[in-house]
């Protein structure tokens, strides 16, 4: 069965609380009542092979000391003993494979501060931030003003690798790279240390993170082997310290990962298909936290704060979100939207993202901490610096000027070549 992916001991002690808690995550109560019938069954026979196992050795110790009259029978009681043993222990598997497949399927209890609902309309607005920029011109949106600068290329895309994909070329190429660096620096400052990691990844880490089995159609797998193409670095971010126990004094351990992501988008034929808003293919720097269980809720306004910082840098006008607990995913206790303004479709879009797992992912992954008291599990925390493509996006729309100009923030300047101040409309011969 492996580490447990809640604490089972916790969820014995107050069912209750249990299914108050996943019932606000929309989790069916029969499926926790069917998991806590597995785990006294799985647990009654445990102590049932515990018994036989001690009363077969038990026995085994005589044999050597037992007259020859009875060595015969005492043999005999050991084969009894051993076939009844290993029929117990192949149903003992049996229950543990049940009971695994049980609590794989149970999600991460939301916090108490997170708002109740089942959909997007249920999300609290915490704050908005900035000034909705106002234009004199009519606004044109992202793929417009990219086919003025001849910087996407959706068609030839499509024709290599079908739909949702793009080339990024020119200058929208540079300032992607030029978002990188500036987000990689921004992190850097902060103490986080950078990585690139793979973007492939076995089925464990999937699980792990909690991503499998819910969220199993929207990735990406190579057929035939035990890989897997992850939607965010979050995935091998986190595995980087499966089944290890860190030292409490080196938390929190804080890393800038680079990579790009793949995901299949299953379920949103027909939505937001104009440009590069969901595609399959996009990069992001992410941030992944490792914290201690008492500092992790400060650990995640902290990152909350960085992607509001780097929102404001950018010049967006932005509203933060509390999602409700009825579209939390599994491994999320509570997750923070930052949703930026994009003129060219007159309304507020997910920018960025963070959440904080609490230790549902470190029981998955067997990440510990050793404290004076014993081991614990860590709370991983994840949140994106940057969203490129979304990014890009917004960008373009928010700092668009009445000659078809993008103007490119301050921020972002020393990172492109000359210092370029404004992407220009591309001349056609």
């Amino acid at each position: 069965m492996g580490a447990a992916m809640i604490d089972l001991k916790a969820l014995r002690d107050n069912p209750e609380e249990f299914r108050r808690l996943l019932g606000r995550k929309r989790y069916d109560p029969a499926a926790l009542d069917r998991l806590l019938e597995l785990d006294a069954a799985h647990r009654e026979l445990l102590v049932v092979a515990e018994e036989m196992r001690a009363k077969k050795n038990a026995t085994s110790k005589q044999v050597p000391k037992a007259p020859p009259e009875q060595k015969a029978a005492l043999i005999a009681e050991m084969k009894t003993l051993g076939d009844r043993l290993a029929e117990t222990e192949a149903a003992l598997k049996t229950r543990e494979e049940e009971l695994g497949a049980a609590l794989v399927q149970i999600p991460n209890p939301p916090h108490e501060s997170v708002p109740e609902g089942v959909q997007d309309a249920d999300n609290q607005i915490v704050r908005t931030e900035g000034t909705k920029p106002v234009f004199d011109f009519p606004v044109k949106d992202h793929l417009d003003l990219a086919e003025l600068h001849g910087t996407i290329d959706v068609p030839r895309a499509a024709r290599l690798s079908g739909a949702r994909f793009a080339y990024l070329t020119g200058e929208l190429a540079l300032l992607e790279l030029a978002l990188v660096q500036y987000a990689m620096h921004k992190l850097l400052a902060r103490g986080f240390t950078p990585v690139v990691p793979p973007i492939m990844v076995r089925e464990r880490a999937m699980y792990g993170t909690g991503f499998f089995p819910a969220d199993k159609f929207e990735i990406f797998k190579i057929e035939g082997e035990d890989r897997y193409l992850v939607g965010t670095s979050e995935v091998p971010l986190a595995a980087l310290h499966m089944e290890e126990t860190l030292k409490e004094a080196d938390l929190p351990r804080r890393y800038a990962g680079f990579s790009t992501c793949l995901r299949r988008e299953a379920g949103t034929y027909g939505k937001d298909t104009r440009g590069i808003f969901r595609v399959h293919q996009f990069d992001k720097v992410e941030m992944f936290s490792f914290s201690t269980q008492e500092k992790s809720w400060e650990e995640h306004e902290l990152l909350l704060s960085i992607e509001e910082e780097i929102a404001r840098e950018l010049g967006f006008h932005y509203r933060v979100v509390n999602i409700c607990a009825g579209t939390l995913g599994a491994p999320a206790a509570k997750k923070y939207d930052l949703e930026v303004w994009l003129p060219g479709q007159n309304a507020y879009r997910e920018l960025t993202s963070c959440s904080n797992c609490t230790d549902f992912q470190a029981r998955r992954l067997n990440c510990r901490y050793k404290t004076e008291k014993g081991n614990r599990f860590v709370h991983t925390l994840n949140g994106t610096a940057t969203a490129i493509g979304r990014t890009l996006i917004a960008l373009l729309e928010n700092h668009q000027q009445a000659d078809g100009s993008v103007r490119i923030p301050q921020v972002l300047r020393p990172f492109l070549p000359g210092g370029l101040e404004a992407m220009t409309p591309a001349k056609r011969g």
